[in-house]
């Protein structure tokens, strides 16, 4: 069931595209938006946080929220996500477990998991063509999550549900690049093809490769642990 933040994000995100608030203008006032929208202030917030990391808006301190739906993603704007943690944390924090995940997933899924996993994909798919940034995002995370559930591991499961938040927002950020909005799909097939075949070691790596695509995308750069790094001075 859809919160009442996501569902008021897809009804800002369709009078966004289609031109009601047009690229460029300010969104109205708070108060006026939740009431239109019926809901709380803090369900706004929230709406529009997703948004800006969808790179639909943007928040300007004392100005209010600006339209940016269908501008060149700017990697100096990325917003931090939830509890301030900035972009290249999460992406540390998502490739030191989510190739682990993948790769126990291919170990351990059945033909039914393989089967959900698809379903998930296809859902996500049609939202990319609908132009629903907002559900192709959530498909997107119920992928993942479903990948921690998969690996049979009841730590990495707890770990997934409780950064869900992080992980979600982290998400989000490459759609901000409109010309490459169909990537993380696109790349989602390699992981499911290497769950699919058994063989844990390819699901690793192209879920490594995923992340690194998408970070490369956002224009954040995090560092690697398998990668050697110049001495200190």
């Amino acid at each position: 069931m859809p919160s009442v933040s996501s569902i008021a994000a897809q009804a800002l995100q369709r009078r966004i595209v289609s031109g009601e608030f047009a690229q460029g203008a300010m969104l109205p006032a708070q108060r006026e938006l939740a009431e239109s929208l019926n809901i709380s202030r803090a369900s706004l917030r929230e709406a529009v946080s997703m948004l800006e990391a969808l790179g639909l808006v943007r928040a300007q301190a004392g100005k209010g929220v600006l339209v940016t739906w269908g501008r060149k993603a700017d990697p100096e704007h990325v917003p931090a996500g939830p509890s301030a943690v900035p972009p290249n944390a999460l992406f540390e924090f998502r490739q030191a477990l989510e190739p682990a995940w993948a790769g126990l997933a291919a170990q351990r899924a059945s033909a039914a998991d393989h089967a959900e996993l698809h379903a998930i994909q296809q859902e996500m798919e049609n939202a990319l063509a609908a132009g629903d940034l907002v559900h192709a995002s959530e498909m997107d995370l119920r992928f993942h999550l479903r990948l921690a559930g998969l690996s049979g591991n009841p730590l990495m499961r707890a770990a997934a549900a409780q950064f869900s938040a992080q992980i979600a927002h982290c998400l989000r950020l490459p759609f901000a690049d409109v010309g490459g909005m169909w990537a993380p799909a696109d790349e989602h097939r390699a992981i499911l093809a290497a769950i699919e075949a058994g063989d844990g070691a390819a699901a690793a790596r192209a879920m490594r490769a995923h992340l690194d695509s998408a970070a490369a995308r956002t224009g954040i750069d995090f560092a690697r642990p398998d990668t050697p790094s110049s001495p200190r001075p």
